[in-house]
């Protein structure tokens, strides 16, 4: 057979009747037997057995228990929603009167969080990636740049950043915070600028980092929701409280009302009777707990009569608080106002007394068109008079239509008015002409008065006007059309009986407009004629509006409405059924209320209580309706848990709470926090207990990952061990701190202290799983001083008592143990991201270590952010965060190790690893020279050592290579192999230097090793340069057509740079020049100088040979006859030779030294090397002269000679003066010698000969000859 709940047939209603019998049938026969005859032939045609049967009795069994479930969860649900409706009435009386709890006004401020769903996150994400990428208009330079992408990199793509998000603890101000404590630290390290301090750069940077934030929002749009969203962390109105628990509790709005009204909150007479009920019904607890011995278990019997005496002064207590209160502040127009902030005036604020609307604030502007088209029945006029028609508004302004004749009175005149009375009274006279002589006006003859609205009909129509008495025109009638627009602010007008309690106190018809004032603001107005104000108004907010049935007693209208708030309920009634669907479906749209009003059936218009009980109007006269919420209201409060509603109240409390949108950490609001404090002193829920269910709350959050403040969990637990210890000493020094009122209990009950163990031994697993993982739970440092708080919270709780505090070893073994575990999750969790693990068998050695770099980057970010947000926190056992860097360190260094031993051997890819840990160890003064820094300076010592051996080898090679093979053209300051052999030592001895040995000895050792190596080598570059440079001179030619090769200068500029070379890579950074360096100095010394004598006694040479051709020419000698008349022939026979013949000995002399001055101005890069080699040539020159001048003393020079000599000697001095020798050097005594000679001999000369001089003289006026 078919299960009833699944029959097709029955149109989805199933049989009630029906579902009992299934199990009866199920226990005495098989659930497949027929009832009727209609089913049997199907059952006979299945295989033997019954397998039909028993598959229809599993599903029908199934269906079944499913039924049940599902009952069962719906009678589940129904009772905890009557449960939240009734501890939602508790908290209305809480708030309605509050005698006990004030609203703290010391909180500190909560901060905005980031939106939990990432789509913050990401967006902050987006604009800072925006900015790095210069698609913003923010102006920023390249340290500032440096600085948000550290940020970015390091902070926003961070893992932990996004887990933080998700746990709802994550503010912008932990952004601004971890993103000022990176600049502070970079900008610390930036040189000082003058006119420029550090804190201006930093706050241009804040500002800037704050513009990045922002991005390009609307800031007017973005302080309007935060004005909206800080509501909650102020101080609330009673409306305000009232709201934020019904989103707490799940409390429909209509509940709400029905609620306030049944509790009649706004009546402080009954509240303050209602609390004095509450304690005396309180009071006779108390006797019968005593009378009847139904004491709760305590953890001392003597602690039952201190129960009793607890439960009295409690309740004595709460008698003298509501005693204290004037009687005065009582009466009905009394209403008890919570203090309220600045913010009140916000859209929450609904109901507020002092934000009543006056009358002169509603404003209604109307525009009237009036068109008048003809009039009809005008017969006791001739046809040829003349009528017309005028027309008013409200007594004002008078128009007139043109003229006509009386036999076609039609005009289609319009006129135009404007007012302010929403029932205006219009007038139309028709008039005509006056023919006596004596008439001041014309003659009326008839009238109409209309009450138009905004409703009435637009086309023209037909009116009777009213005429004299003697008029003859009786059925005289005007066709004209009263247009009456609506204006925006009104949202729908006509006319309705109305009762209220406050205003519309009579049961009468009257003209209602809906009125809008602001965005936020409507009324309800009713008017009279001629009246621009409401005789009477509702501000609409706070109201419900919905149908309701008709109401006995009430004479007029025949459909019904009613609109209901908080201590009010007005009645309005329509005789149409479309005009009230009209009426409630425009204050519904003003009220904006989330109940939505549902029309009743057409059919039972004059009824509304038909239909599905889902679909009837919460709100209803009958008070037999109301028996569920009689039920809630009158209930004694004695007779309730309160500690276990107040359980339930607290957990909807802190869920609600961390939902909003500020990272609250566990911190319930102002509101939140008063209102709790006043349930429990008035309905007596204990302390401990409160307390107990919070801690109970808060791990719950904790663990499932929502961040929690440890300083909330230190102060629930230290007010419950202060209870279950039973000193209240203690407690009292910690009650300033903590801010949480002692509840003055002495008796502690065996479940307060189950739950307590309960709690404590969940807590120390907790606290130790969060020390564990600190850099997850508390990610950068964040919330600031967290982590430190958990360590002293851990502290707390590991103390036996509240007197005995915890041996400090071990507190510092339980810290160690912690610590040691989180070097190996860190490190596990750093091999995941890194993307490492498990694939590091199959990569190459080269892949092995640029994967091991990568991943002592990362080890080296993660011990310096623990360091930079993390250290402080365990400041009091530094050395236990030396531990577990090293612990941490020490997993890495079995990778390392692996790595390393597969690279190939002499390879030097492994040293930036080197650098890049022994740069971070360094300066670690917890971690240098640690365990891990001496394995890695015993793994490398070996790999430096053959790596320096192989340079020096090297370097040797290429020396003797080099000069082998060595051209000598100028390349930089030197020649190739001199600019290698020197860069090579220099690369040499900054790669050394960069590694930045932590060991002092083997440092030390290294660089006089290097010192050593460098003069060797440059010894051997200097005499192999010496020999190359004497193996040259030997080659060159001894006559005027020598010069001085490019290779020589070249040779000249080795030495040079040697000797700048050496004392960079010869002396120690010490300055203690060694014993080697002293000989490399001087052997460069010796070496210069003999090179230099040896190219000026080259130029000697020359110049020797030059004295010797003239010596030919001495007086007394063979020669000296014949040459005469060889230079006289060469004269006589040369006549195109201008000037002065017979001197190409010294033209030749003077070229020479002059193209080698320049060569070697040219082609020597040093100027006192050049100046010395041109005072010892010039010296020499004017020795070598003297010496030959002094040799022939006694003899009169040739004509010849002189001449030469001469021009030699002034060409020499000129051209080194130009060079830049020095006039002391120039005029030395040898020049003075050869030019007191010359001078004498040009005056003998001049005497003998005349003119033979030709010309060439000592004086410095004679014209100089090229």
């Amino acid at each position: 057979m078919l299960d009833p709940s699944s029959s097709e047939d029955t149109g989805g209603e199933s049989d009630p009747e029906v579902f009992p019998e299934a199990p009866r049938k199920a226990a005495g026969k098989p659930c497949g037997s027929s009832r009727t005859s209609g089913h049997s032939q199907p059952r006979q045609s299945t295989a033997p057995g019954g397998k039909t049967g028993a598959k229809d009795s599993g599903v029908s069994c199934g269906e079944e228990e499913e039924r049940k479930e599902r009952e069962r969860r719906e009678k589940e649900e129904e009772e905890e929603r009557k449960m939240k409706l009734q501890i939602y009435v508790f908290v209305l009386r809480c708030v309605a009167y509050p005698f006990n709890a004030k609203q703290p006004t010391d909180m500190a401020r909560r901060q905005q969080k980031v939106s939990v769903n990432k789509q913050q996150l990401q967006a902050v994400k987006e604009r800072f990636l925006a900015f790095l990428n210069g698609e913003t208009q923010i102006v920023a330079d390249e340290a500032f740049c440096n600085a948000v992408r550290s940020y970015y990199e390091g902070f926003l793509k961070s893992e932990r950043v996004s887990r933080m998000v998700q746990s709802g603890g994550c503010s912008a101000s932990d952004f601004r915070e971890v993103f000022k404590k990176n600049i502070e630290r970079r900008v610390r390290s930036l040189p000082e600028i003058d006119g420029l301090s550090k804190e201006t750069v930093l706050s241009s940077w804040i500002a800037k980092y704050d513009a990045i934030y922002r991005g390009e929002e609307d800031m007017r749009r973005q302080s309007q929701r935060a004005h909206l969203s800080a509501v909650s962390e102020l101080i609330l109105s009673k409306e305000q409280l009232y709201e934020m628990f019904q989103q707490i509790l799940g409390i429909r709005k209509f509940e709400h009302q029905l609620l306030y009204n049944a509790c009649q909150l706004d009546n402080v007479d009954e509240q303050a009777a209602q609390i004095r009920r509450e304690l005396d019904g309180r009071l006779q607890l108390a006797e019968q707990i005593a009378r009847e011995r139904r004491y709760p278990q305590f953890v001392s019997a003597d602690m039952e009569v201190l129960y009793v005496d607890e439960l009295r002064s409690a309740v004595n207590l709460l008698m003298a608080n509501l005693e204290s209160l004037p009687v005065s502040k009582g009466g009905p127009d009394f209403k008890q106002k919570l203090k309220r902030s600045s913010m009140n005036n916000s859209f929450l604020d609904m109901g507020d007394e002092g934000d009543i609307l006056s009358k002169s604030e509603v404003v209604l502007s109307f525009t009237l068109e009036i068109v008048i088209v003809e009039v009809q029945g005008l017969k006791s006029m001739a046809p040829n008079r003349i009528v017309y028609c005028t027309m008013e508004v409200d007594g004002g302004q008078k128009l007139q239509t043109d003229q006509a004749e009386a036999s076609r009175p039609q005009w289609g005149t319009q006129g135009d008015f404007t007012t302010t009375h929403p029932l205006p009274s219009v007038k139309v006279k028709l008039f005509t002409e006056s023919t006596a002589v004596l008439a001041l006006e014309d003659k009326e003859l008839g009238r109409v008065v209309l009450n138009p609205t905004t409703n009435g009909p637009k086309q023209a129509e037909f009116h009777r006007m009213v005429v004299p008495k003697s008029s003859q025109d009786t059925d005289l009638k005007i066709k004209l059309a009263v247009r009456m627009d609506k204006p925006p602010n009104m949202k729908h007008s006509g006319y309705v009986y109305a009762l209220g309690q406050r205003v519309w106190k009579r049961w009468k018809r009257r003209y209602f407009v809906l009125v809008q004032v602001s965005q936020y603001t409507f009324a309800m107005c009713s008017y009279r004629e001629k009246k621009a104000e409401p005789q009477e108004l509702m501000q609409l907010e706070g109201y419900t509006v919905d149908y309701c049935d008709p109401q006995p007693g009430l004479q007029g209208g025949r459909v019904f409405f009613n609109a209901v708030k908080e201590g009010d309920l007005i009645m309005f009634a329509c005789d149409d059924e479309q005009d009230r669907v009209l009426w409630v479906q425009a204050m519904y749209r003003a009220t904006g209320q989330s109940y939505k009003p549902v029309p009743p059936p057409q059919n039972k218009t004059t009824n509304c209580r038909g239909g599905s009980l889902n679909q009837a109007s919460p709100i209803s006269l009958d008070p037999s309706q109301r028996q569920g919420v009689e039920e809630l209201i009158s209930a004694a409060p004695c007779h309730f848990d309160h500690a276990a509603l107040f359980t339930i109240l607290q957990k909807n409390t802190l869920q609600h709470r961390m939902k909003d949108s500020f990272s609250c950490l566990g911190w319930f609001s102002p509101g939140q926090v008063f209102v709790l404090d006043e349930y429990c002193a008035r309905y007596g829920v204990r302390g401990c207990h409160r307390h107990l269910s919070y801690l109970k709350d808060l791990m719950e959050c904790s663990e499932n990952n929502v961040l929690v403040d440890p300083t909330l969990l230190h102060y629930s637990y230290a007010f419950c061990a202060s209870h279950v210890h039973g000193n209240r000493k203690k407690y009292k020094e910690l009650q300033h701190c903590s801010k949480i009122q002692p509840d003055g209990m002495g008796t502690v009950t065996v479940d307060e202290k189950e739950q307590f163990e309960a709690i404590r031994n969940r807590l120390i697993a907790l606290l130790d799983n969060q020390i564990t993982h600190f850099r997850y739970c508390f990610p950068f440092g964040r919330p600031d001083g967290a982590l430190k708080a958990t360590l002293s919270l851990q502290e707390r709780v590991l103390m036996k008592d509240i007197t005995t505090p915890v041996p400090p070893e071990d507190m510092k073994k339980l810290v160690q143990r912690c610590l040691e575990k989180a070097a190996r999750i860190n490190y596990s969790q750093l091999m995941e991201y890194a993307q490492i693990k498990g694939q590091r068998s199959f990569r190459s050695p080269e892949k092995r270590l640029e994967d091991l770099t990568r991943l002592g980057e990362l080890c080296i970010e993660v011990l310096q952010q623990n360091d930079e947000h993390h250290s402080e926190a365990f400041s009091w056992w530094p050395e236990l965060m030396a531990e577990h860097a090293e612990m941490f360190l020490f997993l890495y260094q079995a990778d390392m190790d692996a790595a390393l031993q597969i690279q190939p051997v002499d390879s030097w890819d492994s040293f930036p690893l080197f650098q890049l840990l022994n740069n971070f160890l360094r300066t670690d003064p917890h971690l240098c020279n640690g365990t891990f820094h001496k394995h890695l300076q015993d793994l490398f010592v070996p790999l430096v050592v053959r790596y320096i051996d192989l340079m020096e080898s090297s370097i040797a090679q290429s020396i003797h290579q080099g000069f082998e093979q060595e051209t000598w053209q100028s390349v930089n300051n030197g020649s190739a192999t001199s600019e290698d052999l020197f860069w090579k030592l220099d690369a040499l001895q900054l790669f050394v230097l960069d590694l930045h040995w932590p060991e002092p000895e083997f440092a030390k050792h290294l660089e006089q090793r290097l010192k050593l190596m460098a003069s060797d080598m440059m010894e051997a570059c200097v005499k192999r340069t010496k020999s190359a440079f004497d193996t040259k001179m030997q080659k060159a030619s001894k006559t005027t057509d020598f010069r001085v090769p490019p290779s020589v200068c070249t040779m000249f500029n080795v030495l040079m740079d040697a000797k700048k070379q050496c004392s960079k890579l010869c002396v120690l950074d010490s300055g203690q020049e060694q014993q080697y360096h002293s000989k490399i100095d001087v052997l460069i010394d010796d070496a210069f100088k003999e090179m230099i004598s040896s190219l000026v006694s080259k130029f000697a040479a020359v110049l020797d040979g030059v004295l010797s051709k003239l010596s030919r020419y001495d007086e007394g000698t063979l020669f000296s006859s014949i040459l005469s008349f060889t230079v006289s022939s060469r004269s006589f026979f040369c006549p195109g030779r201008q000037g002065k013949p017979g001197m190409d000995v010294a033209d030749t002399y003077i070229t020479f030294v002059r193209q080698n001055q320049d060569i070697l101005r040219d082609h020597i890069n040093d100027e006192l090397c050049i100046e010395n080699m041109f005072e010892q040539w010039y010296t020499g020159s004017m020795k070598m002269v003297c010496v030959w001048l002094t040799d022939r003393l006694d003899l009169q020079l040739h004509m010849y000679q002189l001449k030469t000599l001469i021009k030699i000697v002034k060409k020499t001095y000129r051209d080194f003066r130009l060079q830049g020798v020095l006039d002391g050097t120039l005029n030395n005594k040898s020049y003075e010698t050869i030019y007191n000679r010359l001078t004498v001999e040009e005056a003998t000369a001049a005497v003998k000969a005349g003119d033979g001089l030709q010309g060439i003289s000592m004086r410095d006026s004679e014209e100089e000859d090229d």
